[in-house]
């Protein structure tokens, strides 16, 4: 990382958020749907990737994280993720959801644990990600934002 990750409030039909999340294979089915926040991350005005958030009354759902090909390997994808957080915090939640099929090692670096499905509330269970757009064998973290 060469300098400060900026984020600004990306809309959901945003051509270039789409393009990232299809190329990286991630859902966009439901970007249309109310209650979601997309941001574009950049580095010195450059691009570096996307993110956003569903809240859930204290509950948010980290969804749709990417970095950009040409800006892997620099740190982006962690720093990206930490400003979810803290925008997650400040818009209220006390804990952060999120499935993954491929990146658990990656965000349980970052604090965030696994958790029984069983034992996640209902709004996180009955989003889209959970109930269609994730594969049923995809990993739900959880990380507690603030106490």
């Amino acid at each position: 990382m060469s300098g400060e990750v900026d984020q600004q409030p990306v809309s959901c039909a945003d051509k270039n958020l789409r393009t990232a999340l299809q190329a990286a294979q991630l859902p966009t089915g439901d970007l249309d749907e109310g209650g979601r926040s997309f941001f574009r991350f950049t580095d010195r005005n450059a691009t570096i990737g996307y993110g956003g958030l569903e809240h859930y009354g204290d509950c948010a759902l980290l969804r749709s994280l990417v970095v950009l090909p040409q800006q892997r390997g620099h740190g982006y994808g962690e720093a990206i993720t930490r400003r979810l957080l803290a925008q997650a915090a400040h818009d209220g939640a006390r804990i952060v959801y999120l499935l993954t099929d491929s990146a658990t090692p990656f965000f349980e670096r970052l604090g965030f644990a696994k958790v029984d499905r069983a034992t996640a509330p209902a709004a996180i269970l009955q989003t889209r990600q959970a109930t269609s757009l994730c594969p049923a064998a995809a990993a739900l973290l959880a990380k507690i934002v603030q106490g």
